[in-house]
């Protein structure tokens, strides 16, 4: 990665890896960015995650690539047809693969593109939040963030 960009969210810093094509990594871990410029593509996504973050984008437009491994790289697709402002559970998600649901999991724990590629919109099947590499409390802060620009009613009460 050549070039970085953070940006201060509702949720804490978010930090963008690129190279000239494609963004690599999009995450709330601290990283060492000592040395690394912005270019026009963290600037891109940059101003994408802000306009998320304010309510104004659903949809995100810039190429995207992380390592994995070929199963990763389905998962990490299939999380990208989970619509804006919705979630599933894992056993919905992993229902084309009933007996690789632990794998799914990992996989979905992987994936080093937050918020863009969604593993925030899959939930427990019981409906409680498990697992996000962000913490919880930023899985639920994203989760109702996104059911109130969805205008799919609020999550909990705000006061």
């Amino acid at each position: 990665m050549n070039y970085a960009s953070v940006i201060t969210s509702p949720v804490g810093p978010v930090t963008i890896l690129a190279d000239d094509e494609f963004v690599h990594i999009i995450t709330f871990a601290e990283k060492d960015i000592t040395g690394l410029s912005e270019n026009a593509l963290t600037v891109k996504v940059s101003n994408q995650l802000n306009d998320y973050f304010k309510g104004d984008l659903k949809d995100f437009d810039f190429p995207i690539k992380q390592k994995g491994t070929e199963f990763q790289q389905e998962v990490w697709q299939n999380l990208l047809t989970i619509p804006f402002g919705e979630t599933t559970s894992y056993a919905k998600f992993s229902a084309h693969n009933p007996l690789a649901i632990r794998a799914i999991a990992a996989a979905n724990g992987k994936n080093n593109i937050a918020i863009v590629v969604p593993c925030h919109r899959v939930i427990g099947s019981n409906g409680k939040l498990v697992g996000y590499a962000g913490g919880l409390w930023r899985k639920q802060w994203l989760l109702q963030h996104e059911r109130e620009v969805a205008q799919k009613g609020q999550t909990e009460l705000k006061f």
